[in-house]
Parts: C-alpha cells; structure tokens; sequence
C-alpha cells in the first residue's frame, strides 16, 4: 500500500539530486540553447540551494548546440563529425551555464566521463572524491559523456543511463529527468490522442517497459525507453525517480513543493550496496558463463560462490577480474560477477572439482570461478 503523501516524504527527504536535462528541454526547435528553460532551472535550483539541497547536472546539449552553431539539421552520422560537432557546441554549453549560475554568485564545475572512467573501480572512486569535492566548494557539477573523444566501446549510450550511474557515484536521494513531455504515459502521446499520463509507477514492470517505446530523434539519442531504463537503473540503487516536463516554467520547484508533477517512479526495497550496484549496472558484461540447474539453485537461493563444477559453458574472451553474465541452460541472465578466472582458464576447468581444479591450473588455485561478495542476482 502506497502513502498517498509519498511524494511529499520523496522530496523532502531528498538532500543530494542527480537532475539529468535532455536535449529536447535545452534546446529550440532551431537548435539553439533555450535561454528561456536555462534561466528558470538555473534560477530555480539557486533558490532550492537554500533549502540545503545539493544539485548534480547531467546536462545533454552540447551537440545540439554545435548543430545550431554549424547550421545542421540532422544528427552527424560519423564518429569524428558527432565529436567536432560535440565540441564546438560544449564551449557555448558551459559558457550559458557559468554565466546564469553566476549571476547568482555560483561557480559550475564541467565533468566529463566516459565508460572507462566508471568500469575500473579505482577511477570510479576518484570520480566521486572529485565530485564530493566539487559539492564542498559549494559548486555546481555538470556532466556529460566525454562526446568529443568517446569512442564506441566507451560510450554509455545516452545521458539517462549515465544519469542514473552517477546517483551511486555520488550516492543521490533523487533523481529527476526533465524532458520535453509530462511524463510516462500508457501510449505515445504524439501519436495517440487518448494516451494518459501515469502519475505514479510502484515498480518497472514489462508492461511498462512496452508502454516506453524508444523516440526516433533528429538530435537526441533516447526516448521514454531510455529513461524508464535509467529509472529502473536507479530503483535498484534505491533512488526514486522523477520524470518531468523540462520545458514548463517552474516545474521543478512545483515537484519539491510536493505537487503532483510527472511520474514518480519509486525505489525498490531491497536496494544494492554500491559496489554491488556498480557491479551489476555500471560494468559491461565481457563474456557469459552457463551453469547447470543446481548451480543456479545455489547462486539464487543460498547465496554461494560459483564453483567450476557447475559452470557447462563459456562464451566470449575476458580476463580474470572483468564482469561476465552468468546464465542458466536456456540462456537467461539471472546473475552479473566478477570472474576469478579468464575465458581460458574457466573453459579448462568447467565442470571440475576443486581437487581437479587445482590439478589443471595449480595448487594455489581455488574453484570459485565467481566470489558471491563479487556476484549480483538479477532475477531468479
């Protein structure tokens, strides 16, 4: 049974807010910078500051706005143009920014990331001393995925997954999501006359994921899909989510006054740790290891390690230490680790007992393939 005051509680109890900006919001439909929604977020979240809240930006634009300088009018389809492009456009990004934030006396700090920077556990870390850092100065982060360098093995994809990486990075209460509609609905409002809003979701279900079909965009990589993927991400951090239309004048100050502004998306209970969350969402899965039905039932059901005699398969190439799925006989992935073992060690001893184990790669060598306090259920 969910409080019918439960947003009220959300807000209040928020003091640390991850707010991810999307193209669509920041930009017009000429694709330069809307002054008029820069201002009003940026004058509300100066006033917002005095209730002691914190405020961490993942702001999108910076390509948009180089499309507007350039006069383009689709998306550049290469790397290297999407980079130049990226470029070009994140000088005046961060130049609108420090200009309105100082006018209310405060300093904004630009971070850019890319995978790399999240996947290896001592960057990650560094990042969010860097962060924690940047808060204490009493400054504004503003992040963005490194567009102008990433390349496609390092990239996040889009500005919502990232968005709902950095509420562990920086351990958010909140998450909020502006865009350029009111919220989730139950069909696309674009096209369907009848859709109607969702004002509150308990929990991310596959009816809802079908409810988000992804936005085909000139400028902007997500759609809905994205971001009830980013909300998802965040609920197993335990964050709440706030999906708002970025595009209304003072919404965001209506969504911490309590008011029934967009969807709610609430947290789920039994939330990961950060490393366990790190694990499961910030890491790329490099390979797949399949496990028989007993494997499964001890992994899900008694919290034990992975042990080579009931790893069946391995698919992909990896090197110990990296994260790898682990999938049951019909190929679903119900948990997410970090192998012990390369893909080559583990095709040797799959299926062997410790004794044997030892036999093959040494007598140093134990058998767990995957460490149950490096593994992560995802389902069962």
């Amino acid at each position: 049974m969910v409080r019918k005051d439960i947003r009220k509680d959300i807000v209040a109890r928020a003091q640390r807010v991850v707010l991810k900006l999307g193209s669509y919001v920041l930009t017009t439909p000429s694709w330069k910078l809307d002054r008029k929604v820069f201002s009003d977020v940026v004058h509300s979240i100066s006033e917002l500051r005095q209730q002691r809240l914190e405020f961490v930006l993942v702001s999108s634009g910076a390509i948009a706005s180089g499309m507007g300088k350039l006069g383009l009018r689709e998306r550049p389809r290469s790397i290297s143009q999407e980079q130049a492009t990226a470029a070009i456009g994140q000088i005046s990004l961060m130049g609108l920014y420090d200009r309105l934030f100082g006018k209310f006396g405060l300093h904004v700090a630009q971070i850019l990331l890319t995978h790399s920077d999240l996947r290896d556990r001592k960057r990650f870390l560094n990042a969010r001393h860097t962060l924690m850092s940047v808060l204490k100065y009493g400054a504004v982060p503003i992040i963005n995925e490194n567009d102008s360098t990433v390349v496609e093995e390092i990239k996040f994809g889009d500005n919502d997954y990232l968005s709902s990486l950095v509420t562990n990075l920086v351990q958010a209460d909140l998450l909020i999501i502006l865009t350029d509609i009111d919220g989730c609905y139950d069909k696309d409002p674009r096209t369907f006359s009848d859709a109607k809003l969702i004002p509150l979701i308990k929990s991310i279900d596959s009816d809802i994921e079908q409810f988000a079909l992804g936005t085909k965009s000139k400028i902007a990589r997500g759609g809905m899909a994205t971001k009830i993927k980013a909300a998802k991400t965040a609920a197993r951090f335990g964050v709440p989510t706030i999906i708002a239309n970025g595009k209304t004048p003072g919404n965001l100050k209506r969504i911490f006054s309590g008011d029934p502004v967009g969807t709610l998306i609430l947290s789920e209970e039994n939330k990961f740790a950060s490393r366990k969350h790190w694990i499961a969402f910030t890491l790329k899965a490099q390979g797949r290891i399949y496990v028989d039905d007993g494997a499964k039932a001890a992994m899900v059901q008694k919290a034990t390690s992975l042990l080579a005699t009931g790893i069946v398969a391995v698919q992909g190439e990896f090197d110990a230490g990296e994260s790898v799925s682990c999938c049951d006989r019909q190929g679903r992935e119900f948990a997410r680790g970090l192998a012990s073992f390369s893909s080559d060690d583990i095709e040797k001893i799959k299926g062997l007992k410790t004794a044997q184990v030892r036999e093959v790669l040494g007598v140093d060598s134990g058998s767990e393939v995957i460490n149950r306090d490096d593994m992560v259920i995802l389902s069962t």
